[in-house]
């Protein structure tokens, strides 16, 4: 197998604290240091929250937009892919970041079930953010948290709401949501391949499991994500030193699979992503 699997790093996401894990980059200067170093190491996607003072997330626009000017400047091609998450904010206030012109934004297309409450994204959120990423010429990354979610970006494809080809992120291991099920994973890809056969896609496992997630995606021709925001910990004794040193790890899954690890030019020609 010698196609190249990208690698996508994300480095702090909305819950993690120093308290988890003193290498969680919170502040804008530690995620550009932290990005770097994730960039050296083979990454060339990277997913961004931002953060208030007190370490809580927020969608703050002028956060964003420092953190875009740092990681353009010190990680010269990477791909910037930006957050609409929940736990940022609600409603639109999710997408007030799009005016920014990021290479990616995340899209999650439905609702499920998360550890202690439900992650709303109702269609008619769904069908704004998907408008504005087409209007400022964003590719969303799909974040696929349930079958049926697969369905709807293929769906929402082929109304022409989101551009072809499609990125669909597998995520699994979210309490109460997918749980990390090989046969599940296995027929994901089908779906996805079945439905979309020009898509492109990348497994991304959450907790304990995001290892597993990255080999079996690897394994199986697809792309993967790593870092802090989806665990802490390097293994059930110890935590994570740092996301350069989880790209490391996947960049040797990569090895040892015979797959070599996307530049930012392959990723962005495998996306369709123009250069910045």
């Amino acid at each position: 197998m010698s196609n190249p699997c990208i690698i996508c790093v994300a480095i702090t996401g909305s819950l993690p604290r120093k308290e988890n894990n003193p290498a969680v980059p919170v502040t804008i200067a530690e995620q550009v240091e932290s990005t770097q170093a994730a960039f050296e190491a083979g990454a060339s996607i990277v997913h961004c929250h931002v953060r208030n003072d007190d370490q809580s997330p927020t969608s703050d626009p002028e956060r964003f937009a420092e953190l875009m000017d740092g990681l353009r400047k010190h990680c010269p091609g990477m791909i910037i892919q930006l957050s609409t998450g929940g736990r940022s904010g609600a409603g639109q206030e999710r997408g007030a970041m799009l005016p920014l012109k990021p290479d990616m934004a995340s899209l999650a297309v439905g609702s499920n079930n998360f550890p202690t409450r439900v992650y709303d994204n109702s269609p008619q959120l769904v069908e704004w953010l998907a408008d504005e990423m087409l209007k400022y010429d964003i590719k969303p990354e799909i974040e696929a948290f349930d079958l049926s979610h697969v369905h709807q970006a293929v769906n929402l494809s082929r109304q022409g709401k989101i551009k072809a080809p499609l990125y669909v992120q597998f995520v699994m291991g979210v309490k109460n949501a997918m749980p990390v099920d090989k046969p599940t994973f296995d027929f994901y890809v089908e779906t996805l391949k079945r439905l979309a056969p020009d898509a492109q896609w990348c497994g991304a496992g959450i907790g304990a499991n995001q290892l597993v997630l990255n080999e079996w995606s690897i394994a199986a021709g697809g792309h993967t994500r790593t870092g802090l925001e989806d665990n802490v910990r390097w293994d059930k004794d110890s935590l994570a030193p740092s996301n350069a040193a989880l790209v490391e790890r996947v960049a040797g899954l990569c090895e040892q699979y015979e797959r070599p690890v996307a530049t930012w030019q392959q990723a962005r020609e495998i996306l369709g992503i123009k250069s910045a």
